[in-house]
């Protein structure tokens, strides 16, 4: 799906705070002068001393071993062109946030001011003692190839041009799925690139290398077919050259059974591929907008089968499956490079996994039932967490056994768990929630509509088609703020409280049925009614909206209220909770009840546990729930501890299959060293816990707070845990993107609903 960038928003993303998207974060302790001593003078010295005496415990006592450089000089940015080293750094720093969320690759961003390529290798090579890899960036052809050449030739780390391979590998993959589903073989296939840059020239060497035969291979460029006749070719082209007969594209194509486009949007004709051979393969991969469209490619031949760059079809052509796999593999062995064995060690990776069962957290990410090897699914999905287990042990092993590892694997299984703790899989619960709501949008009534904060996360909304957004609140507010602030509302509908007199009396009669023996007369009711949460609330009930998010002017008991008046539980709960998602680079863990329940009883914190484990495993997560206190299994007294024991205990009978102890104290909980040590009876002492509940509604708000301020950490919330239709309410002054994830919880909640189940 599309999404649409506005200039304004992209100036304030890199803006906000501190300018740009990487900072230098300290990995040990420094709260002390001794810290400090051994970080720096005198004690570094001792490490220097060791490198001194043996270059390879570089790896040993820096971060060399897990840094990349993302080095450019600007002269091919994106579409942009030779924009300059400077303009060039945004996306360089781009690259570099990619390597850290997908394979926890460090990485500097480094923007040279030299376009002569002697210049720029040497600039380049004097850069080894500081990285354990180099990824080249945004370079233009012909000239990467030349410098990435003499870099790998002259340096001993690994190096890669990804605007070269990273398209190569992962369209190669596509490829060989592509034939194995088509019944052809690379061998017979004939096969037509449209464009000569460095991710073609790339790419046709590995289809040659994979077995494409070169007699069978036409290459285009903007002038026509790359043939031996034709004049000023450069060495890259020549080395394409065909000796056919033929000067256009449209003869190129005519019986081809694979196009593979590097190339400009729509300069492939339904005419075109028509003249293809049967079941025609066709990567369309210029970026935003392919070669041919996809909608016209799939009417025009029902039999195609189609990949493109973008990520609303389907077999999306992404770098992103590639290069932070590629490169935490080199790393971890310590590869001085990345050869054509790792490659295509990285292409029959991607292309196996595509064949595999697909589990069913990749189903929730897309929101989909089914997704199975065939025409629209040849490689495997971006969210697909097997990535970093499957592509970079395989490139791992392909160095190995290319004799070019400096320090081989030799536990599989422990590297496995090694990679999988550096990504921190569940740091990317978030855009899972939101692929989620994308798939099935519903309607979201905002019931403060008239604050700037939630009209600009609904412009998100409507945008990314995360909902459809409903307005609450007053319509000369919310034109004047959309007006003012250049928003792009005009399709989202405005219930205006005070203009809507029929609807106020209709929710004010059923508002009164329902609390009239509450002492509520009618009267009351209509004065209820100017609430936009009990109106919101009566919307929902009503069918008006499929899901209500309020609460970022107003305090959280009296947000909730009226829905809780209203709308009320689930039919199998008792009492509803509020849980928070906290995420660092610890992990993901989940905190309840920090929101509703002031002082639970033992069999309210058992009914909390319950709610807390079900919300949980809705994020595909199993539970390991810990009851905390300030006592660890019966080591002090008092009521507190007392009650927390009970409510455990009250659980275990409830929910017996449950990872769950307590009493046990927060840092007991995760420390699972210790609890083998002393507690080794604990369901925690082998993983510890990931979710926590607190014993009373003080010590869950100080410490999701406390964690949010001072602890570096993101959070999600707080989720409404037990409500009969979703209601979700936002912590009193929510930022824009808290907003937004909220509105996809209270989208995925209601599709939930929907199923007849709930969070």
């Amino acid at each position: 799906m599309s999404i649409k960038i506005r200039k304004q928003d992209a100036l304030d993303y890199h803006t906000k705070g501190q300018p740009g998207k990487i900072e230098v974060t300290p990995t040990k302790e420094l709260s002390t002068q001794l810290d400090l001593a051994l970080a720096y003078s005198p004690g570094v010295a001792e490490p220097c001393k060791e490198i001194a005496a043996n270059r390879e415990d570089v790896y040993k006592y820096t971060s060399k071993g897990n840094l990349v450089a993302v080095i450019s000089n600007g002269t091919a940015v994106l579409g942009l062109g030779n924009i300059g080293p400077e303009a060039a750094k945004p996306v360089m720093e781009g690259k570099a946030v990619l390597f850290k969320k997908y394979a926890g690759i460090d990485s500097f961003d480094i923007e040279i001011n030299e376009e002569d390529p002697d210049k720029f290798i040497e600039i380049v090579k004097s850069l080894e003692p500081t990285f354990g890899g180099i990824n080249l960036e945004d370079i233009k052809a012909p000239e990467c190839f030349k410098i990435e050449t003499v870099l790998r030739e002259k340096m001993n780390i690994p190096i890669m041009h990804d605007d070269q391979h990273g398209t190569a590998i992962i369209s190669s993959a596509a490829l060989l799925n592509a034939l194995e589903v088509s019944g052809k073989k690379i061998e017979e296939i004939v096969l037509v690139v449209n464009g000569a840059g460095a991710a073609a020239v790339s790419c046709t060497k590995l289809y040659l290398a994979l077995g494409l035969k070169k007699s069978n291979l036409i290459m285009c460029d903007s002038k026509g077919v790359i043939h031996k006749d034709r004049p000023g070719l450069d060495a890259s082209k020549l080395e394409f050259a065909t000796d056919r007969k033929i000067t256009t594209l449209q003869e190129a194509i005519k019986g081809a059974d694979v196009f593979v486009g590097l190339s400009v949007a729509d300069i492939l004709k339904p005419e075109d591929i028509l003249a293809m051979a049967k079941d025609p393969i066709v990567f369309a991969l210029a970026n935003p907008n392919p070669e041919i469209d996809y909608h016209l490619a799939k009417r025009t031949r029902p039999d195609i089968i189609m990949g493109t760059g973008r990520s609303d079809h389907p077999n999306q052509i992404n770098n992103v499956l590639g290069f932070p796999y590629i490169f935490r593999g080199a790393l971890d062995v310590r590869a001085t490079e990345i050869n054509e064995a790792m490659k295509l060690a990285a292409v029959r990776a991607l292309s196996a996994l595509a064949k595999e069962p697909v589990p069913d957290i990749v189903f929730q990410a897309y929101g989909v039932d089914k997704i199975q090897f065939g025409k629209d699914y040849l490689i495997p999905k971006p969210l697909d967490p097997r990535l970093i287990t499957t592509v970079s042990p395989a490139v791992a092993k392909a160095a190995m056994d290319s004799g070019i590892a400096n320090n081989p694997i030799t536990d599989w299984a422990k590297y496995n768990d090694d990679l999988l703790k550096r990504i921190g899989i569940d740091q990317k619960l978030t855009s899972r929630i939101i692929d989620l709501a994308k798939k099935k949008p519903k309607r979201i009534l905002f019931a403060e509509a008239d604050h700037l904060k939630v009209l600009k996360a609904v412009q998100i909304i409507q945008d990314e088609k995360i909902g459809q957004p409903i307005l609450l609140g007053s319509r000369a507010e919310i034109d004047r703020l959309v007006k003012e602030h250049h928003l792009e509302l005009g399709d989202c509908k405005i219930i205006d409280p005070r203009e809507e007199k029929e609807l106020t009396e209709k929710y004010a009669k059923a508002y009164h049925q329902i609390r009239a023996r509450k002492g509520v007369t009618y009267q009351d009711a209509l004065r209820q009614m100017r609430d936009r949460n009990a109106f919101g609330a009566m919307m929902l009930e009503f069918g008006e909206a499929d899901a209500l998010v309020s609460g970022l002017t107003k305090d959280y008991s009296k947000t909730i209220l009226p829905s809780l008046q209203i709308i009320g539980l689930a039919p199998d709960v008792k009492r509803v909770a509020g849980m928070y998602i906290i995420m660092n680079k610890k992990g993901t863990f989940f905190f309840a009840d920090c929101t509703v329940n002031v002082d639970p009883s033992a069999d309210e914190l058992a009914d909390i546990i319950g709610l807390a484990s079900r919300g949980v495993k809705f994020f595909d997560i199993e539970p390991r729930v810990a009851m905390l206190s300030y006592s660890n299994f019966g080591s002090s007294k008092g009521v507190l501890p007392e009650k927390t024991r009970e409510a455990v205990r009250i659980a275990k009978e409830k929910y017996p299959n449950l990872i769950l102890d307590g009493d046990i104290q927060a840092n007991v909980a995760f420390d699972t060293e210790l609890q083998q040590e002393i507690y080794p009876f604990s369901a925690l002492a082998k993983q510890g816990a990931n979710t926590l509940i607190f014993p009373n509604l003080a010590s869950a708000n100080i410490a999701y707070k406390l964690l949010m301020e001072i602890g570096g950490a993101e959070a999600i919330g707080p989720i409404l845990l037990g409500m009969k239709k979703p209601v979700h309410v936002l912590q009193l002054g929510s930022s824009i993107r808290e907003i937004v994830n909220m509105a996809a919880i209270a989208v995925v909640d209601a599709q939930l609903h929907e199923k007849n189940e709930h969070l």
